[in-house]
């Protein structure tokens, strides 16, 4: 064996050690906040027990059947977790569905309650049949929601049986056109280099990978993967995410997700084009903000790590995208780091995001 292929093997093994070093890091961080790695809960016996004796079905004084679907969804994820609900049903029509407590972001969930009076007045017939579309800006909470209440639908009417491969599959136009997109994003840039294909991929990463389907990878959504674990059928396009920007480096493909696939990085270079002036900066200077990169996704770490502060992966600007339910805090970050990269190519990607700097450290083969 040449010295240059043990020197690459060598590099190889270092990068997998990288690897399993953040997916660790995450794991700490999904079973101090959360409590569970994967839809696994860590928790005491008693608690275990606690859950294990929720009555699925109980009837009410007046007739009332009341189903909880706490155990009959616990496969269901929504954007933080699990979303359980209560159906009440008399005289063969739904009642009320009621949110029990969940993990779900407030702001994102609230939108989503929306469809809780959907099914309302209807026959346990007519609203198992019943499409409902999930509320934008909030998707995942939409369908959470609306598995959910399928799910208890079943087991009033005694019809358990598992939905086909297609019912499960998100068949919508915004749901194949994110795929596709992302499908683009992860294929075409490897065998087509040129700048106008790239700017077209830029455009769809923005308009409809950001803006439309409010797709991204941050910090908030890999904690949760982490803690929930991922149903491939409705998180296919989040799969190929994480793939890209976590399996891709293994193959000599570094930065890729940030590089081709990421909505608000290819927001930012699109803005530098328009403006054909750039602050020039010293080969110092740009080393000190990478510095201070790397110093502060180590501080924010041991925030998540301390519980100290969880709060801080709600202000990445990433969520700016799904602008009706994001934070005006949010949305100003946004904005002022597009137009700083009008006059300073990417600055947010290379001086500050947390979590690419979670990428570069689990690609470093150093």
């Amino acid at each position: 064996m040449t010295r240059q292929n043990m020197t690459n093997r060598s590099d190889k093994f270092r990068q997998l050690l990288s690897l399993a070093a953040c997916v660790l890091m995450i794991l700490a961080v999904s079973i101090r906040r959360d409590g569970k790695w994967l839809g696994h809960k860590v928790e005491a016996a008693a608690d275990t027990a606690r859950v294990s004796k929720v009555e699925t079905m109980r009837t009410l004084a007046d007739g009332t059947t009341v189903i909880n679907t706490t155990l009959l969804g616990r496969d269901i994820m929504g954007y933080a977790g699990t979303v359980p609900l209560e159906i009440k049903i008399k005289d063969d029509r739904v009642v009320s569905v009621k949110a029990l407590d969940n993990e779900e972001t407030p702001e994102f969930f609230e939108m989503a309650g929306r469809l809780l009076g959907k099914w309302n007045g209807k026959t346990l017939q007519q609203a198992q049949g019943l499409r409902v579309d999930a509320v934008s800006g909030a998707t995942f909470s939409s369908k959470a929601i609306i598995g959910n209440v399928r799910q208890g639908l079943q087991f009033a009417l005694k019809t358990e049986q598992e939905d086909s491969l297609l019912a499960k599959l998100d068949l919508s136009t915004k749901a194949i056109g994110g795929l596709v997109v992302a499908l683009m994003a992860a294929i075409l840039p490897l065998f087509i280099k040129n700048r106008k294909y790239r700017l077209v991929q830029q455009v769809l990463n923005i308009l409809v990978l950001g803006f439309w389907c409010g797709l991204f990878l941050n910090y908030s959504s890999i904690i949760g993967y982490m803690s929930n674990g991922m149903n491939l059928l409705t998180l296919t396009v989040p799969a190929i995410m994480l793939i890209t920007a976590f399996v891709y480096p293994l193959f000599g493909k570094k930065s890729y997700y940030c590089t081709h696939v990421c909505p608000f990085g290819s927001l930012q270079e699109l803005s530098g084009k328009c403006v054909r002036y750039k602050i020039k900066m010293s080969p110092q200077a740009v080393k000190r903000l990478d510095a201070f990169r790397q110093l502060l996704w180590a501080g924010l770490m041991f925030c998540l790590w301390t519980g100290v502060w969880f709060d801080w992966i709600d202000y990445e600007p990433f969520s700016a995208f799904i602008f009706t339910s994001a934070s005006w805090l949010v949305i100003a970050i946004a904005i002022g780091f597009v137009l700083l990269s009008t006059i300073i190519t990417r600055p947010y990607c290379r001086f500050v995001c947390p979590t690419g700097t979670l990428f570069k450290l689990s690609q470093s083969s150093k």
